[in-house]
């Protein structure tokens, strides 16, 4: 059974740089894996980098701090990624509420109400999966030994704020400000009853992300058996893989689909690959082999879509896509030898 220590585990004679390298590895694998393996981020506009990881990478950091401190499980930490997308969505960048002005998008397919409802439905999976879930797992795997503990102290969690309200001010004028208006999209003022919806959507969800602080912690059943690992990494690519279709169907020409159909079997599709993976996670024998595996497999399946819309990119960053993407491959082999290490039989297939 993991155990799950107080905030008060982390005393102050504790060196102050203990936590320093999980800290930074997870403020760069978060915009890394979520915005630069896809695709999403590129070298041309590289520079971009830097709100994403005062961003993404600090948002994923306090949600991570939170649920350490709240001794939560994983359900804790998936709600706390839900509201940090709502976040980016209807407060920062504004992307689903605002007209996508992306060039070939059907802008009007699924807006009702003012909001992109079939983008929306597919950032809160990619960005709460992507950004949060899968970044802090694969942290966590590097430092293993510090994975159950709080990694912020007070002062931490205060410049780990600031720099997230910094990053998500230069990321709404980046965007809002200044990539639209290049993309031709008309100027945009979202309503106040949108952004009091998101920010009522925001306090809900971390609300919940408290409550249900003991939803999803690893062994909890003792008698119930997890499946193996590459059974559950297989099946975390095809549930991951099959959400970036709901992305194809914003830039299919005429979608011969009816939107609410697509919306509600979307939300059915995430909801049960999330109930699968909390029941396969809180069953006995969940080990880093099975969290290697979901990592791994989630991320590859982030990395593959963006080779099908290559329309457009430059020669250089095609290159630098191909770089980064075989780099991530190589630190996952790495991670799988030292995971190996640690539990030489939990990974075999036969296991």
């Amino acid at each position: 059974m993991q155990t799950y220590p107080s905030a008060t585990t982390n005393p102050q004679s504790t060196a102050p740089l203990r936590y320093k390298g999980p800290i930074w590895t997870l403020l760069v694998l978060a915009p890394v894996i979520g915005e630069v393996l896809s695709g999403s981020t590129r070298l041309s506009f590289l520079f971009v980098l830097l709100p994403e990881i005062m961003v993404w990478g600090g948002g994923a950091l306090l949600c991570r701090e939170l649920v350490r401190r709240w001794r939560a499980g994983a359900l804790s930490l998936l709600l706390l990624g839900l509201a940090l997308s709502v976040a980016e969505e209807f407060i920062i960048q504004q992307t689903s509420i605002a007209p996508l002005p992306f060039p070939g998008a059907n802008a009007a397919y699924a807006r009702y109400f003012g909001i992109n409802c079939l983008y929306f439905l597919f950032m809160l999976g990619y960005e709460s999966v992507w950004v949060v879930l899968v970044p802090v797992l694969v942290t966590e795997l590097c430092f293993p030994s510090r994975r159950d503990h709080p990694w912020l102290r007070t002062r931490g969690i205060v410049v780990t704020c600031i720099c997230f309200l910094v990053g998500s001010v230069l990321a709404w004028y980046g965007w809002t400000q200044q990539a639209r208006p290049r993309l031709q999209a008309a100027p945009y003022h979202p309503p106040a009853a949108l952004i009091l919806l998101g920010l009522s959507l925001i306090a809900a969800l971390v609300l919940l992300a408290y409550l249900l602080r003991g939803g999803m912690r690893p062994g909890r059943s003792l008698t119930r058996h997890t499946a193996s690992p590459w059974l559950i990494g297989v099946a975390i690519f095809v549930w991951t893989a099959v959400w970036w279709l709901l992305m194809a169907l914003i830039f299919a020409p005429h979608p011969a689909v009816p939107a609410p159909l697509i919306i509600v079997s979307g939300t059915i599709w995430a909801c049960a690959g999330f109930g699968l993976a909390g029941y396969w996670s809180t069953g006995a024998g969940w080990s880093d082999a099975h969290r290697f595996a979901a990592a791994f497999f989630a991320t590859l399946s982030c990395m593959l879509p963006g080779y099908l819309s290559l329309a457009g990119w430059t020669r250089p960053d095609l290159i630098f896509k191909i770089v980064v993407n075989v780099a991530a491959l190589i630190g996952f082999l790495l991670l799988a030898r030292r995971v190996h290490r640690g539990n030489l039989d939990s990974f075999h297939p036969n296991n």
